[in-house]
């Protein structure tokens, strides 16, 4: 899409205010980029920080896992970083923190608020270029520091920050484009300070580790005072809004250095309270409809309200009970094996790096069941985790081993009314279980929906831990355009397509023009089956409009899972039913039955109007169809099974779901 084309789209999802708002926010650039409003000298720190880390002492009981951090720490140091598809990524060290690792582009040093992050001729691709630039390695560096007490370490974050000031002076280039970007650095800086000894540290302990100090404080001050001018608001008030609340909070609450220091943090802080209540439902999910970002803003959550209460600024009961919730729909759709159901976009980042493997959702519900002394959550957490070491303190294993994990519970919670999400099963929760997620719910958060995938009424199925029906993830945001449409598209999701169209109308890879609205107009539970039922709009704009109704029933006696889909419609179109099977399957075609198996597990699909014949599709490029991505940028071909035909007025398809009795 043309630059002119994705500025008039995004204009028409603005209203007059926020039109105004980016126009004041474009003539305070221009004055910025003559010098006006910046913190070009930064004022000195007036005290040294008093504050007190996230948890008081710092966890040592790495026993098992040290050495992984060391060895971590000992790639950084060779100039190997994680970042995405490119792991490792060798960037030498220190690295040029303006060349995109991926494309090789260096980014120029013109003013950073000027630069057009989206333009990849100019900066390449930006994900890659701002991922080593959050800093999170810095962290590991600190980690193995803490943990080993050996110096290179130690050197080895000094001469990553100096090298950043250095090459990256405030406010010039791409690294002073986006306030998130840099909120999320100043939030590893703040945990990386404390395990680097905080002011006590060694590091400042020399005349030129004073200066080195004074450096990194000036960086931090222009880093808060950045953020604190440059929100993202309206219709950019996702994530990004909480990203920045985020990071300002830490700026302020560990270096409480400056004039500005209380006013930064009293203003974060009402932020993130504000947030807490816009971005999050009372059913505790977050209204961005993606699963990877229910837990980047869970994980905020957590590093704001521990940092917070660790220095005596306690959150309000309401933000604590907000997070609670949202650890109880991670909990209900999560199926026994850890599975969670790729819901929307996922870019496949974290805050923060604290553990060499990641296992972001039970290290969440990990962390909660001691936070919120429930057995329940440990239970699907399965383990105390290093993740949840390093925020809690060593103490807190025992805490979690104490929790009563047979304790009575409420999970799953079935239903999620404000999200639209339902969960349908059998034996929950057991090493036999049939788990449903159903997606009822609207296409994202604000105008743009900007992370929401075209994906009413689809729903994923897992047997016994094993995915069966799943979604397939995001793959691409910035580059690929072709891929970017795809996986966020109807097509990519268990639901119907109709005329080749998606259910709603993108106008750029984080925008939508036109949002299908979904319901669910019935949902059931009882010990003989589940029963769900839903419809949406998104398919009205058609000339002649149709209206796609579903209803899934889960027969717990027979193990049959019976999906009527109904489009209401007067003339003829092009009906295409997609299901997508975990890359663990195999699938095959006999007549109009579909045989699939993961394992043990053996599911039978078919439907029984005869002349609707299925076809089976790998890994196609042309479609495209049959794909998987489980981390970003990187896909692998999985059986996409793809009913098609065309329809003639209202007309009710029905497919049904076999699965073996003997498993279940």
């Amino acid at each position: 899409m043309s630059t002119i084309g994705w500025k008039l789209n995004r204009l028409r999802c603005m209203g007059a205010a926020e039109i105004i708002h980016r126009i004041s926010n474009g003539l305070r650039a221009t004055l910025e980029a003559r010098g006006y409003g910046i913190a070009a000298q930064p004022p000195a720190p007036t005290t040294a920080s008093s504050a007190m880390p996230w948890v008081d002492p710092l966890p040592l009981a790495f026993e098992q896992t040290k050495n992984q951090y060391l060895a971590r720490a000992d790639s950084i140091l060779a100039g190997r970083f994680r970042v995405f598809a490119l792991d490792p990524a060798v960037l030498g060290f220190p690295p040029d923190w303006n060349t995109d690792p991926k494309t090789g582009r260096k980014a120029p040093l013109t003013f950073g608020k000027t630069l057009d992050y989206r333009d990849g001729e100019s900066v390449g691709d930006i994900k890659y270029l701002w991922e080593p630039n959050r800093h999170l390695e810095l962290v590991v560096l600190a980690q193995a520091w803490h943990l080993s007490g050996d110096r290179a370490y130690l050197q080895g974050a000094k001469t990553l920050l100096d090298s950043w000031f250095e090459q990256c002076p405030y406010p010039l280039g791409i690294n002073w484009t986006s306030s998130l970007e840099i909120s999320i650095r100043l939030l590893n800086w703040s945990f990386a300070w404390y395990l680097l000894g905080g002011e006590e540290s060694s590091m400042f302990g020399d005349p030129a580790g004073a200066a080195f100090r004074r450096r990194w404080l000036d960086s931090i001050y222009q880093h808060c005072f950045f953020v604190s001018k440059h929100f993202s608001r309206y219709s950019s008030a996702n994530n990004h809004l909480f990203g920045e609340y985020v990071g300002l909070f830490a700026g302020a609450v560990t270096w409480p250095m400056w004039q500005e220091s209380t006013a930064w943090r009293v203003m974060a802080k009402q932020g993130l309270e504000a947030e807490t209540g816009v971005q999050i439902g009372n059913d505790g999910v977050n209204r961005e409809q993606a699963i990877w970002y229910q837990h980047e803003v869970a994980d905020m959550m957590l590093f704001a309200g521990l940092m917070g209460r660790a220095n005596g600024i306690e959150f309000s009961a309401g933000f604590w009970a907000k997070l609670n919730a949202m650890l109880d729909y991670i909990a209900s759709v999560m199926d026994v094996s850890g599975n969670v159901p790729m819901i929307g976009d996922s870019d496949d980042a974290v805050m923060i790096e604290f553990a060499p493997e990641r296992d972001v959702y039970r290290s969440l519900l990990a962390t909660g069941a001691v936070l919120f002394s429930r057995g329940d959550l440990k239970a699907k957490a399965s383990r105390f985790d290093d993740k949840s070491r390093w925020l809690l303190g060593d103490e807190a294993a025992a805490r979690f081993k104490a929790l009563d994990a047979n304790a009575e519970s409420e999970l799953p919670k079935r239903r999620f009314p404000e999200a639209g999400y339902y969960v349908l099963g059998k034996n929950l929760d057991s090493e036999t279980e049939i788990r449903l997620v159903a997606d009822a719910g609207s296409l994202g958060f604000l105008s743009i929906a900007a992370h929401g995938h075209a994906d009413a009424l689809a729903f994923t199925l897992s047997v016994g831990g094993n995915e069966i029906l799943i979604d397939p993830g995001t793959y691409a945001y910035h580059a690929g355009e072709f891929w970017r449409d795809y996986f966020r598209g109807t097509s990519a999701h268990n639901t119907v397509r109709v005329d080749g169209r998606d259910q709603s109308v993108a106008g750029g890879k984080f925008l939508w023009l036109k949002h299908a609205e979904a319901k669910c107009s019935e949902f059931i539970v009882s010990d003989e089956q589940d029963y769900w039922a839903g419809e949406h709009d998104g398919y009205h704009r058609l000339s002649d409009p149709v209206t796609h109704q579903r209803s899934v029933c889960l027969n717990k006696l027979k193990n049959e899972i019976h999906v009527d889909d109904t489009l209401l419609c007067q003339q003829q179109h092009l009906i295409e039913i997609h299901w997508h099977l975990s890359e663990h399957c195999t699938a095959q075609v006999e007549g109009s039955n579909i045989h699939i198996h993961n394992g043990s597990i053996q599911v039978a699909m078919r439907m029984p109007d005869a002349a609707w014949t299925p076809e089976i599709v790998c890994g196609s490029e042309d479609l495209p169809l049959g794909w998987v991505s489980r981390a970003f940028d990187r896909k692998k071909p999985i059986p996409s099974i793809r009913w098609s035909g065309e329809i003639y007025g209202t007309t009710r398809l029905q497919t049904i779901i076999a699965i073996d009795k003997e498993k279940c």
